[in-house]
């Protein structure tokens, strides 16, 4: 596949980052809206995908919920991003993505690795995921 110029890259990793901060520090709007407005979340670790704006506020929401209730701090580590240029306003996105608790007072541990391949497309001059897919590691 064709390589994306540094700035297309840049965006991608600027995107990337601010998903995992707002999904982790329970900014659940912020995190759909990395997300086209039909965009899909397919994780074998939930029994359905979550499809649309609101599904996706939703899931982000139950996420940051759910850390909180079990007293810890979840965070999402995403190292080794490639990108790939499909078209101008079009590109598939390879990454490991790491989830880590840790709990008050607690040591931290890995709750799953995994990889993930996200299809994304430019909506009004920015990057968004339109459709992301998480494999885990043992499938």
């Amino acid at each position: 596949m064709p390589e994306p110029d540094s700035t297309t890259v840049a965006e991608v990793q600027l995107l990337y980052g601010r998903q995992s901060h707002a999904i982790d520090s329970g900014r659940a709007t912020e995190w759909a809206e990395t997300f086209t407005p039909d965009g899909v979340f397919d994780s074998p670790s939930y029994p359905e995908p979550e499809v649309g704006s609101d599904q996706l506020t939703a899931f982000a929401q139950r996420f940051f919920d759910s850390a909180a209730d079990a007293n810890e701090r979840r965070r999402h580590v995403i190292t080794n991003i490639a990108v790939d240029l499909v078209s101008v306003d079009e590109l598939t996105v390879d990454c490991y993505l790491q989830i880590m608790a840790t709990p008050r007072g607690g040591e931290t541990r890995l709750v799953r690795f995994t990889s993930v391949r996200d299809h994304v497309v430019r909506v009004d001059n920015r990057w968004r995921i339109q459709h992301r897919t998480v494999s885990r590691d043992d499938a």
